[in-house]
């Protein structure tokens, strides 16, 4: 990444400015996309801990994932607008812990894959490319017409093009809808598919959080949990965010074998917005169900620094992984970049 980029009002912005942001090293595709997210922060009064980042390896990156958001890249075509994607699934060894190393399908070298993001009413073409050794397929979540609906598969070595609205706003997700569903998905192949309304949301600190689970046994039981890749990661290096400052969590839960689970944040309560697809909060709780496939958007502040853990409230999916805190900085520790590893 250069050390310096160029926008509307003519003036660099430095690295650390990127790190400010969230941003730098954050692998937003196309200069659209990165131009759309700096501009919608610098109209904002939303601030986001700078932090030092060393990622654990190239395929579960849980720090970087946090605020990554992949706006593909924007095309004119007849008139209309184009965001244009492309998605590779292809294989990967991650390491669950120090004993574990687990084989997944990984979608662009990573787990969970990109967060695509887009506005209601443009035009989507998703480029996808099997590498993956197996038949695979894109199924999106939302309203599209039957051919492109991601269940015919697709070879090794082959590729296709799904192209669609982006319709309705809200929090969607896709996945592989090859048979078995089950193990296809579990083995890494989803992602989470936001689509903005056409009114955006007020300003926040935007962070992503996946579900997910494995069975390193095949044996239809998962064995660990973690959210954005890695199990325990957040536990470890607590995502930092400010006091006082309005979070909007993104949270998908995709955990195959488990029918349910559930999301609680500890010392807080949360508004919730079902699916996404609602501008004002349906409930206020510090708890929520999820079950296989369900997205909300979940939105809150702290008032006191420290650090509170967020985590599903069946103690044994916590414990084998899916366990993390928030450690909650006052604005006087913004010029102490947070370092993470």
């Amino acid at each position: 990444m250069p050390n310096n980029f160029v926008l509307g009002n003519g003036k660099p912005w430095s690295r650390r400015q990127l790190l400010q942001l969230g941003l730098a090293g954050a692998g937003v595709t196309g200069a659209a996309g990165l131009w759309q997210m700096l501009n919608l922060q610098s109209k904002s009064i939303v601030k986001v801990p700078p932090f030092v980042m060393e990622a654990p390896d190239d395929v579960t990156n849980p720090m970087k994932m946090l605020r990554d958001f992949d706006y593909g890249t924007v095309k004119q075509e007849n008139g209309r607008t184009i965001r244009e994607f492309q998605l590779t699934a292809g294989t990967s060894i991650i390491k669950l812990n120090s004993a574990v190393s687990y084989n997944i399908w990984d979608l662009n070298g990573r787990i969970p894959g990109p967060t695509l993001r887009a506005k209601q009413g443009e035009r989507i073409r998703v480029l996808f490319l099997n590498n993956a050794g197996h038949s695979h397929s894109l199924h999106f979540h939302g309203v599209h017409p039957a051919e492109m609906d991601g269940v015919r598969p697709i070879s090794n070595g082959k590729a296709t093009i799904y192209e669609f609205d982006a319709e309705p706003y809200g929090v969607h997700l896709y996945h592989c809808h090859i048979e078995p569903v089950t193990r296809h998905i579990a083995k890494g192949l989803y992602g989470m598919f936001i689509i903005d309304p056409p009114t955006p949301r007020p300003p926040a600190d935007e962070i992503v959080l996946v579900m997910g689970g494995y069975d390193v046994n095949d044996d239809n039981h998962n064995d660990y949990y973690a959210f954005n890749g890695l199990p325990h990661y957040y536990m470890h290096h607590p995502i930092p965010i400010y006091k006082d400052q309005l979070i909007r969590l993104y949270v998908l839960n995709i955990i195959e074998y488990d029918p349910a689970v559930t999301f609680h944040l500890h010392a807080n309560f949360f508004d919730v917005y079902r699916y996404g697809m609602s501008m004002t909060p349906s409930e206020k709780t510090d708890v929520i169900t999820m079950g296989v496939a369900e997205r909300h958007i979940l939105e809150f502040a702290f008032r006191y620094p420290g650090k509170y853990m967020f985590h599903p409230h069946q103690d044994a999916i916590a414990e084998n992984g899916c366990m993390g805190q928030f450690e909650v900085l006052a604005q006087s520790n913004s010029q102490n970049p947070v370092k993470q590893s």
